[in-house]
């Protein structure tokens, strides 16, 4: 057989009728594909293969954890993905159907794969895919399966990653941020500001992680806290943060499903980076139930990932990646229906802010601490596992540059009776910094105040 790399590029650009966005380097050396475009390496037979019995996504996904498929060492991963992503995003691009595959350039695309060696029984998927979800969609004990695949990988290794601040979501990247730590503090203090707490108010976090908002509520703006979470090690790691703050008396960590939480009311309640995981034929039980948990007046922070909407005669589909590697049962929702739902569920929307480019630059600073740490990564989690996590957030972080997908902090109330918000006036009050300290007398709790009293705003 010739080069092995000119073969594949000729019958793979006669299959899809375009030329491939990147370059090819086979097994045997040769390299072949457009001049100057990024260099995706098949180090082995296995790879093709893969790609035969699942072309596309979970091909590509399932060759790149295996290691049957990488990047050259001159090559940027963050290249490769943009071009993969705008090569199979291209509306015009022709893709291969029954026919293309039967006829002739069908068959002599088969006639390469099979002199290369590549035509065989399909390889096992690697250890890292979840391959059936068990339980009715989105149930608690689907859910918490779903949750302790992603969030149980070991606290040390999300130490790696994330770094001191041990947050994870979008950093707030204000010009004078000079560090991940100091973006991702930003952010703690932005969403405490949007919530307006103060000594004396309750607050909820639903999805808490490790626990940072609740310190830095409690620490720099006097709340007393409860932070809810269905993953056991993030729960026991927060436990063991917050006593060695000195916080205990303060604030609670809990390993308790959203919908099991009995003992509102709640003054403010905080969500950040948990709804994706709730599901559409879950999220408006998830809304009225947070409208039920949070006292008249109340503030909710919801901070969320969003995708673009469909385009006529689509329908959404999880991304097999994602569901089998990252998050399973995960879905993103258009900002607008989650909005729309909120809304349903009686909040009043009053403010949306996308932090869409604030994510992608988080995404790269978790990426390079994995990667600065990549054999002490490999060593706590896994080799499979480890590239799962880099090809994810890589991914994502191009997908945020791309506009592919968003992240958008939507703040609501909870109306009194009368229709009062309790918000200032200005969206400037409502942000100013006003952190207050724990010895402060206890004002009035938002669900004390008589805030049908407050003149109108017009």
């Amino acid at each position: 057989m010739a080069e092995v790399a000119t073969e594949l590029v000729n019958a793979a650009e006669a299959l899809l009728g375009a030329r491939l966005p990147v370059r090819l380097q086979a097994w045997d050396g040769s390299t072949a594909g457009p001049p100057g475009a990024p260099t995706v390496v098949l180090r082995n037979r296995r790879a093709l293969r893969r790609l035969l019995w699942q072309p596309g996504e979970l091909g590509l996904a399932r060759a790149y954890v295996a290691g049957d498929l990488d990047t050259a060492p001159d090559t940027d991963l963050y290249e490769v993905l943009s071009a993969v992503g705008r090569f199979s995003e291209r509306t015009d691009l022709h893709r291969p159907g029954l026919g293309d595959v039967l006829g002739p350039v069908g068959r002599h695309a088969l006639a390469t794969a099979f002199r290369a060696g590549a035509v065989g029984l399909e390889p096992a998927p690697p250890p890292e895919e979840v391959r059936r979800h068990t339980g009715r969609l989105h149930s608690r004990q689907r859910d918490r399966a779903a949750i302790s695949h992603h969030y149980d990988v070991g606290n040390d290794f999300y130490g790696l990653v994330l770094g001191p601040s041990m947050v994870y979501s979008c950093a707030y990247w204000e010009p004078a941020a000079k560090s991940l730590e100091a973006a991702q503090e930003a952010k703690l203090d932005l969403i405490c500001r949007k919530l307006g707490l103060r000594p004396g108010l309750r607050l909820l976090d639903v999805g808490c992680g490790w626990g940072s908002l609740l310190l830095h509520a409690a620490r720099h703006y006097g709340v007393t806290a409860v932070g809810v979470s269905i993953s056991a090690e993030q729960v026991a790691l927060a436990r063991t943060r917050v006593a060695e703050a000195g916080l205990d008396d303060r604030v609670e960590v809990r390993l308790q499903d959203y919908r099991e939480i009995p003992d509102g009311p709640f003054d403010a309640i905080s969500s950040v980076g948990m709804a994706e995981h709730v599901g559409s034929v879950q999220y408006l039980t998830y809304a009225e139930g947070l409208h039920r948990l949070l006292a008249p007046g109340g503030r909710l922070l919801n901070h969320q990932i969003s995708r673009r909407p469909d385009r006529p005669g689509e329908s959404y589909a999880l991304s097999p990646f994602i569901d089998r590697y990252v998050f399973p049962d995960g879905e993103l929702a258009p900002v607008g229906s989650t909005v729309s739902l909120l809304e349903e569920a009686g909040f009043e929307v009053r403010d949306v802010e996308s932090l869409r480019e604030h994510y992608a630059l988080t995404l790269r600073e978790w990426v390079a601490n994995l990667e600065a740490h990549w054999p002490e990564a490999v060593s706590l989690a896994g080799r499979g596992r480890a590239r799962v996590w880099r090809l994810y957030m890589a991914a994502s972080a191009v997908a945020f540059e791309e506009n592919r997908i968003g992240i958008n902090q939507v703040l609501a109330v909870r109306t009194t009776d009368t229709g009062a918000s309790g918000l200032p006036a200005t969206r400037e009050q409502w942000l100013a910094r006003t952190p207050q300290t724990p010895d402060q007398p206890r004002p009035a709790t938002v669900a004390d105040t008589d805030l049908g009293d407050r003149p109108s705003v017009r």
